[in-house]
């Protein structure tokens, strides 16, 4: 395995899909099906992709014994649409979500962020029902935080991974103001999961973790502990919006949740993302 490793703050920062050994080393961008301008509103029918296809399949499921190069986590923002990094789907020819019932189903590349690492997909409508986000109270520094997601599958279980922790910072390395710092531990195929906070609601998007060994290079052999990324809510709410993606937002109330409970309302609308060339 390697790890698809990110370029901001001199490498201090590992992108956290995870990528398999036949992963060519040269940067290739998504070649499947893409929308030209803003994608159509909820509702309307999908437009004819504006591609010529490569092969058979293209735009749809990847031919029989086909083998994944690059996997992460997604999740659905509204119905037929589901969030996840740019960097999870930057360089799949075909993509692949496959949802906890193990449902397998095609997705296509509706818009893209590199600036804030977002993307947007278009899914069948049946995979999974959409999380809700958080619009109020403000985040504050110290919120206990759960990520649901894929890390190192094939390595560990198949299945989904829970993992909890704080929210440390409210901005992420070097002061980035669209990222907040947590010490939830997240692996390579957690990119792209849903941050939620104690009642469920999403709060932002894992994108990556502490390079710990250059920065134990910079530091003189101090190896740094769970400090991970997530791009904020509000940020991932902004790219929604503006690609005519309404999500559903609310104002966090009542008691907190287990995280147990947290998990189930996770569980049903995330989605591993397999990448295939």
């Amino acid at each position: 395995m390697i790890l698809r490793c990110g370029l901001v703050g001199g490498n201090l920062v590992i992108a956290l899909s995870l990528a398999g050994a036949a992963v060519a080393q040269e940067k290739r961008p998504y070649a499947g099906p893409q929308y030209q301008g803003k994608p159509p509103p909820l509702g309307a029918p999908d437009p004819a992709p504006q591609v010529t296809p490569a092969g058979p399949g293209m735009g749809g499921m990847p031919a029989a014994g086909a083998r994944p190069t690059s996997s992460g986590t997604g999740f659905v923002v509204a119905e037929g649409r589901v969030l996840t990094n740019n960097h999870v789907v930057a360089e799949c020819g075909r993509l692949v979500a496959r949802n906890t019932a193990q449902v397998r189903v095609p997705a296509r590349v509706l818009a893209t962020d590199p600036a804030r690492d977002l993307a947007v997909l278009s899914v069948p409508n049946t995979v999974g029902p959409a999380l809700s986000f958080r619009e109020a109270p403000p985040v504050r520094r110290g919120e206990t935080v759960v990520t649901y997601g894929y890390p190192l599958s094939g390595l560990l279980s198949s299945g989904p991974t829970l993992t909890a922790g704080d929210l440390s910072a409210l901005a992420g390395l070097r002061d980035k103001p669209t990222q907040y710092q947590i010490t939830a531990p997240v692996n390579p195929g957690n990119s792209g999961g849903p941050l939620l906070d104690s009642q469920g609601l999403v709060i932002g998007v894992v994108v990556s973790k502490l390079n710990a060994m250059r920065t134990a290079e910079m530091t003189g052999g101090d190896i740094p502990q769970n400090v991970n990324f997530a791009v904020k809510g509000l940020e991932a709410l902004a790219f929604l919006r503006a690609n005519n993606v309404q999500p559903r937002a609310v104002s966090a109330q009542g008691p907190e949740k287990r995280n147990v409970e947290i998990g189930e309302i996770a569980d049903p609308s995330t989605l591993h993302l397999l990448c295939y060339k």
